[in-house]
């Protein structure tokens, strides 16, 4: 009965590791798809771009992060509560001018629901 006990143990610890999430993204995958992201952000470190810095996004409020010029637009989201979680960066992702009208990201969006959450994935780890 110990064995069975360690073994789901183990088997949980090792599966846990490689960086699947329970909504099923894959933040190994999800670095890939950040390629795209990558020649206007960072997400591992404070350090703006032409874009914010995404570290430690989730949780943020939209328009917030210091020393980063942001669009009028991305304020008052921020300002009218706007704060980035898996379901509003889900939809930003998807279209980021229909959800914040006036945004500067010039970026179209991303059209897979699995690369969205692959990228979440990659993106919860700088928290």
């Amino acid at each position: 009965m110990q064995y069975r006990v360690l073994l789901i143990g183990m088997s949980i610890a090792i599966i846990s590791s490689f960086g699947v999430r329970a909504e099923g993204g894959d933040a190994a995958a999800g670095e890939k798809v950040f390629a795209k992201c990558k020649v206007c952000h960072v997400a591992d470190s404070d350090k703006n771009k032409v874009g914010p810095s995404l570290f430690k996004l989730i949780g943020r409020t939209a328009g917030t992060h210091e020393g980063f010029k942001y669009s009028k637009a991305m304020e008052e989201a921020g300002k009218a509560g706007l704060v980035w979680d898996e379901a509003s960066l889900r939809d930003y992702l998807h279209n980021p001018k229909k959800k914040v009208k006036g945004t500067k990201m010039a970026f179209a969006g991303l059209k897979d629901d699995g690369d969205i959450a692959n990228l979440l994935a990659y993106l919860e780890q700088f928290k």
